[in-house]
Order: C-alpha cells, then structure tokens, then sequence
C-alpha cells in the first residue's frame, strides 16, 4: 500500500450506501467478532461490502494479553474470515477480555511488566502465525495504572513491535484521554513510536464531563484531538485513518465530513486502493 488511505467503521444504518458502492472512502472496518459466523445475513452484507471496498478487520476478543494464551478456536474462525475477506489490515487491542471461557467483553487493562511483555509477545506470534499475516495492536484507552509497571505504555509498545514483527494501530483519541487520565505528555507519546510500523490510525469522541475522560465513540472528534492528529499525521505520513462511530450514530454525510477534516488535515488528496 502507498500514500495515505482514509476511512469509515461499516455500521448498520449505513449499510445500504456501502452495499450500492456510492460512499466516498478507500475502506470499511469492521469489529471481526460480527463476521466470525458460518454464514446468513452477516457474510452475505460483508461480502456485498467487499465487492466496492478493501475491508479491515478488527477485534475486540482476541485477548493477547491473556497469561493463559489465544483461544484456537478463536484463531481459527478468525482465520476463516481471513481468508474469506483478504483484509487490508488485521487488528485488536492491547489488553485481555477475560479468564477460563469467559468473555467480560471489555478490555481490560495489564500492567507493563517484562513478565506481561513476554506474554504479549508469545501470543502475537501465535496469532500471526496461525493467521498468516501480521496483525495490528492498538494501543487502549486507560483508566487505571498498575503499581507493578516498570515502563510506560509507549515504551512497552515499541518493545513489543520490535520483538514479535506486529504492527501497530495508533488511535490518536486512546492516546488523549490516556494523557488526560494520568498526566503523561500526549506528543511525547507518538514522538516514542517513531519509526515503527505505524500503519493505521483511528479518530474518535470521548466523554470529558466526568472526572476522568471515557472513551466512547459516541460523538465528534474534539479539537484538541485533531490537534493530536495533526502531529501523529506528520508523524507517520503513510498510515491510513479511520473514524470510528459507535454509538449515537449520525447522518452518514456527517462522518463523511469529519473524514474530509481528517484529509484536509494530513494534507493528502483521495486515494482508492485496490
């Protein structure tokens, strides 16, 4: 892939316009959970989606940060989905959702410790290995910190990119109310993750009327995330932006232009991938 591709999450209100082609964007993502079924309506609406658009697949149940290691039957109904689609990236979060067959479906947060690092590490490799390609982390949003961690999460990504050959999904939002939470310099952060494989990045709304930010995907990005984004775009010049709408869901037209502000942004023209 060359140039910078921008992007919207494939949502069910939406469906119709993605399904006739007519949306202006270079790819869909989709949570790869939706679309981990043997077959019905789900895959016949992806594949239709296929048809105009490259696809990312993202997750959300992976769990690579479980100390008990990758479900395989996970892996591989993932992997069926791989092959099926052909996705333009594959990814999930930096976190683990749950213990023994359960699914708390969150993600919940781990501590930076050379014992989690290792962990991490070991199950990427098992999923990339068992899904022939490499996958993407996202770094999450935060809301508590562990008195065990012995590196900040920047640090522990960088080690972890370079130690297993995953890429890396910055979400520039996560990054933002993280620094919020916790009083880490947001610019520093990204300026940590230079020169990794920094391939896709997602935009966002948050929840700031607390006393603590919330991620939510439930409104427009804020100006100081732009802000973030303006820095993270110069940052990593090819790595494709998506916006990421889940709850409260508008107008089509309006994600439409929250991704024209994302283009006018990075400074780049419309590409379509092939």
């Amino acid at each position: 892939m060359s140039g910078r591709a921008f992007g919207l999450g494939l949502r069910k209100p939406h469906y119709a316009s993605f399904i006739d082609g007519e949306v202006s964007v270079d790819f869909v993502e989709v949570i790869s959970e939706n679309f981990m079924v043997e077959g019905g309506r789900p895959l016949v609406t992806l594949d239709k989606v296929r048809r105009h658009y490259p696809v990312a697949l993202h997750g959300v149940s992976m769990s690579i940060g479980s100390a008990t290691g990758l479900d395989p039957f996970y892996l591989m109904r993932l992997r069926q989905l791989v092959d099926r689609i052909d996705p333009l990236f594959l990814s999930d979060h930096l976190c683990w959702t749950g213990v023994d067959g359960f699914n708390s479906h969150d993600l919940l947060p781990m501590p930076y410790t050379e014992e989690a690092l290792a962990t991490v590490c070991s199950n990427i490799s098992r999923a990339q290995e068992a899904l022939g390609r490499q996958i993407l982390v996202e770094n999450p949003s935060s809301y508590v910190t562990f008195d065990e961690s012995v590196m900040a999460e920047c640090d522990f990504l960088r080690e972890m990119a370079l130690r297993s050959g995953c890429g890396l999904l910055l979400d520039v939002n996560n990054v933002f109310v993280s620094a919020a939470n916790h009083g880490f310099d947001p610019i520093s952060y990204i300026d940590a993750l230079k020169g990794l494989p920094v391939r896709q990045m997602h935009l966002a709304g948050h929840d700031d009327s607390g006393p603590i930010i919330i991620d939510t995907h439930d409104r427009q990005v804020c100006d100081q995330v732009w802000d973030l984004y303006r820095h993270a775009a110069r940052t990593f010049p090819t790595a494709a932006t998506m916006i990421e709408r889940d709850d409260d869901i508008p107008m089509l037209d309006d994600l439409l232009r929250e991704l024209d502000q994302a283009r006018a942004i990075a400074g780049s023209g419309h590409l379509v991938l092939q």
